[in-house]
């Protein structure tokens, strides 16, 4: 199937810019997925950096909040999935278990810490959402009745504070 070019270009801007992956572009833009491997191909031949682009969009005009934000991102992802191999590994004895997730805690934390003191707004942000999470929690426990109005209220809430402190 022949795409337009202005389709090629709004997928190569939400791979650069938005840093999404190839799977949520497929699914944005109804493009299959080895579509898009061709066309980031295409590109590299032609001298356009799918990858190059978007690591340069990342540290120029964002900004130290935008590195920092990558690199927690990247970094929450390790945590988790070592983790969850952790978790999982039957050849792993429980002490060794114990030691390891005490190590990644404390990496988690350090990194956490790292964060809060190099990015302000991502503190922020962190904060806020914690704060959100714990209300959604609260009124699940204490007025389930009200889980309804809840959800309207907080998913344009949610929003709001994202674009204040993202």
């Amino acid at each position: 199937m022949a795409y337009s070019q202005q389709t090629i270009t709004q997928a190569r801007a939400a791979y650069v810019y938005e840093a999404l992956n190839l799977e949520t572009i497929s699914e944005r833009f109804n493009v299959p997925r080895t579509t898009l491997m061709r066309w980031k191909k295409d590109a590299l031949r032609n001298g356009d950096d799918w990858n190059r682009a978007r690591a340069a969009a990342r540290l120029s005009g964002q900004g130290t909040d935008a590195i920092t934000a990558a690199v927690l991102e990247d970094f929450v992802l390790l945590f988790q999935s070592t983790l969850s191999e952790v978790k999982a590994n039957e050849q792993i004895n429980p002490v060794e278990k114990a030691e390891i997730i005490s190590r990644l805690a404390d990496a988690y934390t350090k990194t956490m810490n790292s964060v809060a003191k190099g990015s302000p707004r991502l503190d922020k942000l962190s904060f806020a959402a914690d704060m959100l999470g714990d209300l959604v929690q609260y009124i699940q426990a204490h007025y389930p009745q009200h889980a309804v109005a809840m959800e309207q209220v907080l998913i344009p809430f949610g929003e709001e504070v994202g674009r204040r402190y993202g």
